[in-house]
């Protein structure tokens, strides 16, 4: 896949200036579409987005208005000259998104985490001869495999304009964004295949509007390819994913203050590197602080069963137990027990503070 270089997208090793894509989480009607196309084209973006079909966790909600949404991007392609764009599940969205003249095809999360979905859009866009772009955003779960697998499969369909998209990864309970970015998944990414564009979705790892400058400038610092931006005329009132759209005259005034550094340097693979290392930090933080929340809640069961904060013999057994597991890892188990020492320690305290504070509750 390393001899990828699309048409659209410049590759990796030679993009100057990112691409924009941007555009509604959702086409809901011909006036929607047609009013926020013309506020992005006029500022000079070249591709437009818009969900036609829509996958929901639950039925019930609203699904995208099917065929009827391809006209209306067929008509922004025509006022415009914009490039058209929409998301792709099955083989009947394929042929369909074609036969209306759809420049650019993405797999969404749920579609790139099942391999048969993924084969199925690969053996129709061959059956096609499709000369489309493709984008291929990551499972929902942290798989960089899986990632890897559903682009080579669309790659052995023939598509040579392809990429992928970082749309962050789905995790259990309320976290600062909606989908962690760990983001030395995509590093690593870009580390095997170095010429594969990698665009980044702030809109969905975010989840919320205000998170999305800092988290395009972050993309762009880490050298993604682009940028794909979920942007409606009246966010407020969408159809679907409202607190994660932004009116295309924020869209102008986040692109206008980001900084894109077009020096490439000869440390350019070490600083992936260390962004990797930044991002590992990152999640052994989000780690930490859930265990230190659990060791909270031993502390009021302490309290309230009247039990003494250290217990030796448990204490004992985690730190042996612990330390072997870490060394089968490659790890010293001189610096593992100093390491499980200071966590235990800080777990200790908080308990200490719990049992002492009599008017603390759960």
């Amino acid at each position: 896949m390393n001899d990828i270089i699309p048409d659209l997208f410049p590759s990796a090793e030679t993009s100057a200036s990112p691409i924009v894509i941007a555009g509604p989480c959702s086409a809901e009607t011909r006036e929607q579409v047609l009013s926020t196309a013309r506020e992005i084209a006029a500022n000079g973006i070249r591709v437009f987005r818009a969900g036609i079909w829509k996958p929901r966790t639950k039925p019930g909600g609203f699904e995208g208005v099917g065929r009827e949404g391809l006209e209306w991007l067929r008509e922004v392609k025509t006022e415009t000259g914009m490039l058209i764009a929409t998301e792709v599940a099955n083989r009947a969205h394929v042929i369909e998104a074609i036969e209306a003249g759809v420049d650019l095809l993405w797999l969404g999360a749920r579609t790139s985490a099942n391999p048969f979905a993924v084969q199925e859009i690969a053996d129709t866009l061959a059956e096609l001869k499709a000369d489309v772009t493709v984008l291929v955003k990551n499972p929902v779960n942290p798989d960089l495999e899986l990632w890897i697998g559903a682009l080579q499969r669309i790659y052995n369909a023939g598509i040579r304009k392809l990429g992928a998209i970082h749309r962050g990864f789905s995790t259990y309970g309320k976290h600062l964004y909606r989908n962690m970015p760990e983001w030395h998944i995509p590093i690593e990414l870009r580390l095997r295949y170095p010429s594969l564009p990698i665009i980044c979705d702030p809109s969905h790892i975010g989840g919320k509007r205000e998170l999305i400058a800092p988290l395009s400038q972050q993309a762009i610092d880490m050298g993604f390819n682009g940028l794909i931006v979920e942007t409606h005329c009246n966010p407020d009132c969408a159809w679907s994913d409202a607190a994660q759209q932004i009116t295309p005259e924020i869209l102008n005034f986040i692109l206008g203050t980001l900084v894109v550094r077009n020096s490439k340097q000869s440390t350019e693979s070490l600083q992936l590197l260390r962004q990797k290392i930044d991002g590992i930090d990152n999640e052994l933080l989000e780690i930490l602080s859930k265990r230190m929340a659990v060791c909270r809640e031993i502390g009021h069961y302490k309290r309230e069963h009247r039990m003494s904060v250290v217990q030796a013999g448990r204490y004992n057994d985690v730190i042996r137990s612990r330390v072997k597991l870490g060394e089968e890892m490659g790890m010293g188990a001189e610096f593992l027990r100093t390491v499980l020492l200071a966590i235990h320690d800080e777990s200790v305290r908080q308990q200490i503070e719990i049992i002492n504070d009599r008017g603390s509750r759960l």
